[in-house]
Formats: structure tokens, sequence, C-alpha cells
């Protein structure tokens, strides 16, 4: 249809409007287009743009309030506290209720009043909403906000809805979404059986986030979920058991102390991540455990608090495992002081193609013996070769000599070794980029005295007993304390 022949269609909204500047009336024209093409139009532009196109006509000001995508938060209203509340209210109350396909509400301050995020709710959840995101305050000890589940499971409102994002609220949902595929709870005062019940009804679901989820004491994910890929559990203190069914898990994350158990099927698992704070010996129960039940890994991230027992050297191998993080991790005082560093080269011989290996020691004392205390007998293992390493890196790199030790047999066996970096400060995985633009604007962040003085034994450990063995054409990165901000 061309656009003269959709000039003429009678209701058109943009009509040819006058308005004064000064003693200068100005005549402002726009293309007159049917109502439905000026919705699609506005439906493009972020919201905050399209209110302010509403300023220009009262044509666009009727479009604004078709607007499908409703993005609702500080930054993008440029208010806070009662006065964002004031005016999301306003805005829900304005807009047709018709067509919206995205609602996000972000709140973070005073509490929002049930009966008005239930009517900001009924407004946004149609038969078309496909995204639905909603973040509340946590205020004091105040009843966390019932979020209304007629809404998305009394009839067809809830149908076509695929991402599910809830912080900070109570849910208690009856059945299935048929088209969910991302599920992302935070701080939700869910039970298992409630979360079950929606697992086992939403058979399009890929991934499940849980964080902070206090009520849920076991997880069942059911074998019927054939496109679930990836699982995030963070912070659920009560979660003892999870029950995976579903046959195409391959990507794990998980900080609770059910690291050390089961996780059901996990045999198409490629990437796996444990973090826990108060865990101990999770290296050693990973080499020993995980080859047999997740054999397919091909990345891996450990972060261990303490370990009681050196790696272990044990049937079972990494097959297909191409990248290791491990992080030693103790907030106040020292790593495991018995633990051997040096014992981490049998974990690596069980890695035959990994290309990239990277260990982080976080500790604020140094009690492993030192390289300058024994530097006699250095320990090898003859024949243990690496040869697909092609990235080392070391971070909190001290002066203990099993450290020294697994340094020099990996620059010693990796063939295929093209970068080697060692840190003495380690900075809590703080990239490069933030600690340079971190100093640039005030100070690094703070290192206690003891390990700034253990970063300069380890310089000279590294200068005396490693640079000379690196090859020419392997990069060597090393990495000093800050000459400025960690001056003794």
């Amino acid at each position: 249809m061309s656009i003269a022949l959709m000039a003429k269609r009678k209701g058109s909204p943009c009509q040819k409007e006058d308005y004064s500047e000064g003693s200068k009336r100005v005549r402002s024209s726009v293309p007159d287009l049917p109502q439905e093409i000026w919705h699609d139009i506005h439906s493009l532009l972020p919201l905050r743009d399209a209110a302010r196109a509403g300023c220009v006509s009262h044509a666009f000001l009727d479009s604004w309030r078709w607007h499908p995508n409703l993005t609702l938060n500080p930054k993008t209203l440029g208010l806070s506290g009662q006065n964002f509340i004031n005016k999301v209210d306003q805005i829900m109350k304005k807009h047709s209720g018709i067509g919206i396909k995205s609602f996000k509400l972000h709140h973070y301050g005073s509490r929002i009043h049930a009966s008005k995020l239930n009517n900001w709710l009924q407004i946004a959840v149609t038969p078309e909403i496909h995204e639905l995101e909603l973040s509340l305050p946590t205020v004091g000890k105040a009843q966390l906000y019932n979020f209304p589940c007629p809404l998305l499971f009394a009839g067809s409102a809830g149908n076509r809805i695929r991402d599910l994002q809830l912080a900070n609220c109570a849910f208690h949902p009856v059945a299935g979404l048929g088209c969910l595929t991302r599920l992302y709870l935070s701080n939700v005062h869910i039970t298992g059986d409630e979360l079950r019940c929606l697992l086992s009804n939403s058979f399009a679901l890929e991934e499940l986030s849980l964080n902070h989820c206090s009520e849920i004491m076991r997880l069942k994910i059911p074998c019927l979920l054939h496109r679930f890929t990836n699982l995030t559990v963070f912070d659920c203190r009560a979660l003892g058991i999870i029950e995976n069914e579903a046959p195409n898990l391959c990507t794990v994350l998980i900080d609770t102390d059910i690291v050390h158990k089961s996780i059901g099927y996990s045999l198409q698992v490629k990437r796996l991540e444990m973090f826990c704070a108060v865990e101990f010996n999770l290296v050693h129960h990973v080499r020993a455990k995980l080859p047999a039940s997740m054999p397919n890994l091909g990345t891996l991230s450990i972060s261990s608090a303490g370990e009681m027992f050196s790696t272990p050297s044990v049937p079972g191998k990494f097959l297909l495992l191409k990248h290791l993080d491990i992080c030693l991790e103790v907030a106040i005082g020292a790593f495991s002081p018995d633990y051997d560093y040096f014992s981490l080269a049998f974990f690596l011989d069980a890695c035959p193609i990994l290309e990239n290996f990277n260990l982080d020691v976080i500790q604020t004392r140094m009690r492993h013996d030192s390289i300058f205390e024994d530097s006699s007998h250095l320990r090898q293992m003859v024949g243990h070769r690496h040869d697909n390493i092609k990235t080392l890196k070391i971070t909190g790199f001290c002066s203990a000599k099993s450290m020294v030790e697994l340094t020099c047999h990996i620059v010693e066996n990796a063939t295929s070794l093209e970068c080697l970096t060692l840190d003495t400060i380690s900075e809590n995985g703080l990239s490069d980029n933030v600690r340079l633009s971190m100093h640039e604007i005030g100070e690094c962040p703070p290192i206690c005295r003891h390990m700034i003085g253990e970063a300069q034994r380890a310089l000279l450990a590294m200068e005396r007993y490693i640079v000379g063995k690196v090859p020419s054409t392997v990069k060597l990165n090393i990495k000093k304390p800050c000459s400025w901000c960690h001056a003794r």
C-alpha cells in the first residue's frame, strides 16, 4: 500500500500542529501515517526516548501509551524514592495495557505498597508478555511482597512468557509455564515442592538461577526438560540435595556445601564452577570424584577455603578439559600451610589436553616453607609432560618452596607454553584494567604489610629459580607490587 493511500485513512493520529514561538507562528508537520505504523515505530525506541517524543506531539503521546517495552528503574526515569514510585504509577495508569511484551521494574529504596504493585502487574501481565522482571527493595523485617500468581497461571496471561526474573518477593506457583526458557529467583520465598511443580510443567526451560532462596531444601529437575542446559545455585543455605534428571545439563555454577555431593545426572556437563567461602578440600574432592561423574568437562573453576590433604594421584582423567582455574582462598591468615602446591602437578597430569591453567592464592600471611629456608633438592616429576598447556598464570605467587617447584615443573614440561604470568599480589580476581583504573583514580587496594614483604621475597625467588628456565619463545609477565601504593 502506498503512503498516499495510507494517508487517506480515517483516524490518522498525526496532523499538522501550530504553536507559537515569540511573535511568530511556527507550523510543524509530521508524516500522515496510520496509527499502527506510529505504534510500530515507537516500539523500537527506548522507553525514555518514546516519552520525550510525546512532548513533540499529542499524536506521539498517544503512541507512547502503547509502548510494548516498559523498563522502569531509577536510571531510566532519573528518579528515586517516592518520586520514582509516583512516576511509575502515572505511567502505568496512562498506559493502554495492550500489547506489553516486556515489563522490567527495578526499585531500590522505599517500600511499594502491595496494592500499587498489584495494579501495575494487572496492567503489565497481558497475553502478549514475553519478559517479566520484578526486583523490589528489602525493607527491614517487613513482609515480602506476595507475587500474584493467578496473573500468570489463570487464563492465558502467562502462556507466552519466556523470561521470568523475580527478586525479594514471595512466589508460590501452582502450575507450569509452557514457553518459559529462563527462570531467575533471588531472595524469593518458594519451597522445593512449589519449584518442582513449576519445573515439571515448564518443558521449554533452558536456564535456572537460584540465589539466596532459603526455603528450598531439595531441588529436583525432571527428566522431561530436554532443553535444560544451565543451572546456577548461590547461597541457598538450606539446600541439601540436587537431583538432576535433565539429560542435557551442560553448565553448572554452584557455591553451597552440596558441591561435595552428587547433583544427579551430569555426564553432559561441560562447564563447572564451584565456589564456596567455607568449604574445604574441594580440590581433593574434584580430582578424586569428578572424572567419573563429569567426563565431558571442558572448563573447570574451583574455589577452596582450605585443603587438609594434598592433591592425590588417582586413576581417572579429565580427557576433554582445556581450561582450569583453581582459587585457594582464606580471608584472614595463611592458606593451609601443610598443603603441597607441587601436588597440583598430579591434577595437571590428569588433563592431557589442558591449554590454560590459572592458579590464584589469596591469603594475608604466608606460612609455607620458604624456598630460602631450604633450596636444596627441588623436586621433579620425570615423565610427566604437559604438551598442550599454552598459558600459565599464578596470582598471589609467593616464595613457598612447593610453589616454586610447581612453576619450574610446568615451565620445563609444557612444550607448547606461550605465556607465563607471575603476579606477586592477589587482589581477589581484579583484572589488570581494573587495577590500573583504581590506581589512577586513587590508590590500589590495600595489602597487608606482611604480604608486601612476601611479594618482595617472591620476586627474588622468581629471579633466582624460574626466570632462567623460561624459554625465549615464551612471553614472561612478572607483576610487582605498586611502587606508589604498596611501598613499605
